[in-house]
C-alpha cells in the first residue's frame, strides 16, 4: 500500500470513529435528566416539611391546570388556566378567602393589574369548600441557551400562600391528577400547540424562599424560610427545525471548504483541469467568509445577551477553518517557506488528509466540553422566543 493510501485510510478511519464518538455525545446532550427534587405523593411532601423544622400551621391542597402559554418575551411567558384550593371546614376557617379574595398569590407575575385572576367557582364537598380560579398572568423568569438547540427549558409557576401573618403552605392536590410519578405528564392540556417544542416532563417542588425579611410582619420565621410549591412543566426543544436553518448551511460551507483544499496541487495537469490559484482559493475563503458571518449575526440576534451557545462555537470553529485554509495555501504556493515540509510533502497530502478528522475532533471537544456544563447545577429556564 503507497503512503498516499495509507494516509488516507488513517483518515478514513479517525473520520468514522470521530463520526461515532460525536453521536454518541450529542444523544447524552439531547437527553433530560429528571429533576431529583420532584415531589411524586403526598408522603413525599410530609417528608420535606417535617425536614424543613418549622412545621406550618396550615396545609392548603392546591392544583393547577394549564389551559395556554404563549412567549411574549425573552424571559416572559403568559400562562392561563385554572387554580384550586381545598379549605377543611373547622381547619382553614381563619384563612378561607372570601369572594373578594384569593387563596394564592402569583409572586413572578409582571403586570398583576393587567392581568386576571377571577374566582370561577366555588362548592362544599364532604365537609371541605373547593374554590377555582381561572387566571391569565406574564410570568417573568431566568433564561439558558449555553445547550441550544439540544436545550431543554423548565417552565414554572411560582406560588406563594394569599396570607403573610400565618404560616401556611400550599401543597399539591395530588388527588386531582390521574397520575404524577416522576414520568407521568399532568396538570397540562395535551392540545396546547408546542410549536418547535416537545412535553419532557412534569411535577410540583418545593423551593425555599430566598427573602432576608419578614415583610415587617412581627418576628414570623418562616416568612423567611417559606417552602414555596413550584408546579414546573419540563419541554425539549425539536432541534429538527434549528438544524436545517442553521447546522445544514454550516455542513455545505465545511464541504466546499474541503472541495477548496481538494484543489491545491502543484501537479501542472491538476492545476489545469482544477484552475488552481492561491487567488481563487482565498477569493473562496472570502466569500464563504461572508456567508458565515450572515449566518452568525442571524443566530447570535435570537440570544442578545446570552453568553456564547452550543451551536455558536462551531461558528467560531469555520473561522478557524477559513483562515486555516487561506494560510495553507498561501504557504503551499509559496517557495519561501521550503522547509515546511508537513505543508509541501506529496502535493500538501497532510493538511488534506486531516481535514475531516480535525472538524469532527473539533465537535467533540465542543459538544464534550457543553455536556460537562449541562451535568453541572442546571438553573431553571425559560423558553425564549426565538425558534
Amino acid at each position: 500500500m503507497s503512503i498516499e493510501k495509507k494516509v488516507w485510510w488513517i483518515s478514513g478511519v479517525l473520520t468514522f470513529a470521530l463520526g461515532v464518538l460525536l453521536f454518541k455525545l450529542l444523544v447524552a446532550l439531547n437527553h433530560f435528566e429528571g429533576d431529583p427534587t420532584q415531589l411524586p405523593d403526598q408522603a413525599s411532601v410530609d417528608d420535606y416539611l417535617q425536614k424543613l423544622g418549622n412545621v406550618p400551621d396550615y396545609q392548603v391542597k392546591t392544583g393547577i391546570f394549564i389551559k395556554s402559554f404563549s412567549f411574549t418575551g425573552a424571559s416572559d411567558v403568559h400562562v392561563s388556566g385554572y387554580v384550586w384550593q381545598h379549605y377543611e371546614d373547622g381547619v382553614h376557617d381563619a384563612i378561607k378567602p372570601t369572594k373578594k379574595e384569593v387563596g394564592f398569590i402569583l409572586p413572578e407575575a409582571v403586570d398583576a393589574a393587567n392581568g386576571v385572576i377571577e374566582e370561577a367557582y366555588r362548592m362544599d364537598q364532604d365537609g371541605a369548600t373547593l374554590i377555582g380560579w381561572y387566571f391569565e398572568q406574564t410570568l417573568r423568569q431566568s433564561f439558558d441557551y449555553t445547550s441550544y438547540p439540544f436545550d431543554h427549558k423548565t417552565v414554572w409557576v411560582r406560588f406563594w400562600p394569599g396570607e403573610f401573618d400565618v404560616n401556611v403552605a400550599l401543597i399539591p392536590d395530588f388527588t386531582s391528577y390521574p397520575a404524577t410519578g416522576s414520568n407521568d405528564i399532568f396538570g397540562i392540556d395535551p392540545r396546547i400547540v408546542m410549536g418547535t417544542w416537545e412535553r419532557e416532563n412534569t411535577y410540583f417542588d418545593y423551593r425555599l424562599s430566598d427573602l432576608d425579611t419578614t415583610m415587617g410582619i412581627g418576628e414570623n420565621e418562616f416568612q423567611t424560610n417559606l417552602p414555596e410549591l413550584h408546579y414546573n412543566f419540563v419541554i425539549k426543544r425539536n432541534f429538527g427545525n434549528a438544524f436545517i436553518v442553521h447546522m445544514v448551511p454550516l455542513i455545505v460551507v465545511t464541504m466546499l471548504l474541503f472541495g477548496a483544499v481538494m484543489t491545491v496541487t502543484r501537479r501542472p495537469e491538476l492545476v489545469e483541469r482544477h484552475d488552481f490559484s492561491t487567488s481563487s482559493v482565498i477569493g473562496t475563503c472570502s466569500v464563504l467568509f461572508f456567508v458565515i458571518l450572515l449566518a452568525h449575526v442571524q443566530l447570535r440576534e435570537g440570544f442578545a445577551g446570552s453568553p456564547v451557545i452550543y451551536m455558536e462555537s462551531f461558528f467560531f470553529l469555520m473561522y478557524f477553518l477559513l483562515l486555516a485554509v487561506s494560510i495553507n495555501t498561501y504557504l503551499f504556493a509559496s517557495e519561501a517557506v521550503p522547509s515546511l515540509r508537513f505543508i509541501h510533502y506529496r502535493d500538501n497530502l497532510y493538511p488534506k488528509a486531516a481535514f475531516w478528522p480535525f472538524v469532527l475532533l473539533c465537535m467533540v471537544a465542543i459538544t464534550g466540553y457543553n455536556l460537562s456544563l449541562k451535568a453541572g447545577p442546571e438553573d431553571e429556564t425559560v423558553i425564549e422566543t426565538h425558534n
